[in-house]
């Protein structure tokens, strides 16, 4: 698929987002990459046959203090990485949308301040599972 599809795929799944959720994100800047770095790679500690659809980096809403925002502040970005992210969807026979969307409100999570097991654990909840 074309970047710029796959951008517009990625802008339709934030739109998704309930929106009581959008109001209060802050300062977020959503990304489209082909794939994780090394960098991103060695930082989240994957193994070869391992990936990421998507990467949270900033602070998080729950960490953010009186002082946040105070000067010049760079958004935090969350990445979602095109390849991985079709491979996913062929893999598990899935739409693209529907894999974006799931990645979206993983990353958002994030932001809200959950760590990756409460994430896990909201996911699961939220599938039945």
């Amino acid at each position: 698929m074309r970047r710029k599809e796959f951008e517009k795929i990625a802008a339709e799944g934030y739109e998704k987002l309930p929106e009581w959720v959008r109001l209060k994100i802050r300062n977020v800047a959503l990304l489209v990459e082909d794939e994780p770095s090394p960098e991103d790679r060695e930082a989240e500690g994957l193994g070869d046959d391992e990936t990421l659809l998507g990467l949270y980096k900033g602070i998080p809403l729950s960490e953010r203090g009186e002082e946040y925002g105070v000067g010049m502040t760079l958004p935090d970005t969350i990445t979602l990485y095109q390849i991985p992210i079709e491979e996913a969807a062929a893999e598990d026979k899935r739409d693209v949308r529907e894999v974006v969307g799931e990645t979206i409100w993983h990353e958002f999570a994030h932001h809200f301040g959950m760590d990756e097991h409460e994430v896990r654990g909201r996911e699961q909840k939220r599938d039945g599972l």
